[in-house]
């Protein structure tokens, strides 16, 4: 297949989630034998790099704008991707849903990974809220079809919207190892830290986390990884901390992040907005034990394979605990490294959309993924996204078949 990725920053993955899974999967499919291009931005790229790893490397500029850059970079993504002729496109976050349509009108199938409730982020203003509650809607008829990271997303589109998509996780690897020699850099030592991990945006409550460590009495300390553009005033909010524990080590990627998930004491997550969030699944295949905030996504990804807090008093219970009695931590390492094999497989993920791009484009799949993992449905999680569900029972018809999307 000839495909094209679009709408993330570009690869090699060097801001977020949707560009780590960009290049995850673009590579494994270079490795399958398919044509790979990845659409890049120019001021997140060297822009002389025309290749990674056997995909191809497409750079071009937008306006480097709040609210303007990724669909502006979409838009001259989607315009170029007309004339080149792929088999299927491949659309990251469902902002970028208004340009689907694009593509099919010249014949070109396309699949929209919607992501989660980005409109509920507080960075967004009025206008950018209802942008994205519009690009909702628009993703469950424009594109070809959607796909969902998250078995609670997915119910939301199918409630919400009567909107049947495909649900593909994210994934991880799963490897622990020592490595004294990348820590000491950060002056760092191995399962001598805590470790926060994510956008330092005010819904991912990095804020929470230090005001929850700052009443634990440790030696060791709170490592946090990561930045935002455009939140230069929350960022600064957080590095007023008085406590000298605290290390903000700004974004930090490939094996100095990977050394940094996988010789920490544990890992607290604190997001509260959106799907799946990478840094959890990555920090459990880390063998990390992880001190989740109690959301339905990341219920979800955590299962029994982790430790859950619902305010930051039970926070700094939970570090508390974890501190006091080691064996704890060895358990749920356990736990996480094999709740991440069983469930967020990259080979199996890579499968998983191999098979969906390969029906969109009318071509023969090659490899016939593992049926998607399913689960007992939960009103509640569905409520809990701050919408009624009425008819609840009716719409989850859907889980009769997977794949539904493509019939």
């Amino acid at each position: 297949m000839k495909i094209a990725i679009l709408g993330t920053r570009g690869i090699p993955a060097n801001y977020g989630g949707f560009e780590t899974f960009a290049e995850q999967l673009s590579t494994r499919l270079v490795t399958r034998g398919h044509a790979v291009t990845v659409y890049g931005r120019k001021h997140y790229s060297s822009g002389h790099q025309r290749t990674h790893q056997g995909v191809n490397l497409i750079v071009l500029p937008t306006i480097r704008h709040k609210y303007f850059d990724t669909i502006i970079h979409t838009l001259l993504s989607i315009l170029h991707a007309i004339f080149h002729r792929y088999d299927v496109i491949l659309i990251c976050n469902a902002a970028n849903s208004i340009f689907a349509i694009l593509p099919r009108l010249f014949g070109t199938p396309t699949l929209v990974n919607v992501d989660g409730l980005e409109r509920k982020r507080k960075k967004w203003n009025w206008l950018g809220r209802s942008y994205y509650l519009a690009s909702e809607w628009l993703s469950t008829f424009l594109p070809t079809a959607i796909v969902t990271d998250a078995q609670v997303i997915q119910d939301y589109y199918a409630t919400r919207y009567h909107k049947h998509s495909a649900m593909i996780a994210y994934g991880a690897d799963v490897e622990r190892r020592v490595a004294p020699e990348t820590l000491f850099k950060f002056g760092l030592k191995s399962n001598q830290y805590i470790l926060y991990v994510s956008r330092l945006e005010p819904e991912n409550n990095a804020h929470l986390v230090i005001e929850a460590y700052e009443k634990v009495k440790t030696d060791l300390p709170l490592v946090i990884v990561g930045g935002a553009p455009y939140a230069e005033e929350y960022i600064a909010r957080l590095k007023s901390t008085k406590d000298p524990r605290i290390k903000f080590l700004g974004f930090v990627f490939g094996e100095d992040y990977r050394a940094l998930q996988q010789n920490a004491y544990c890992y607290v997550h604190a997001t509260e907005v959106g799907g799946t969030h990478p840094a959890l699944i990555e920090a459990m295949g880390a063998g990390n034990c992880a001190l989740v905030l109690n959301t339905p996504e990341n219920r979800e990804v955590m299962g029994e394979a982790g430790i859950s807090y619902d305010s930051v008093d039970d926070l700094a219970v939970q570090l508390r605990r974890v501190l006091e009695t080691p064996s704890l931590i060895q358990e749920y390492r356990a736990r996480a490294m094999a709740r991440v094999r069983a469930r967020y497989d990259w080979e199996q993920i890579t499968n998983q959309y191999e098979w969906l791009l390969a029906k969109l484009a009318g071509l023969e799949a090659t490899v016939e993924p593992l049926p998607l993992l399913s689960r007992e449905v939960n009103v509640a999680e569905v409520e809990s996204l701050g919408y009624p569900v009425a008819s609840f029972a009716e719409n989850r018809a859907v889980e009769v078949s997977r794949h539904a999307t493509l019939k």
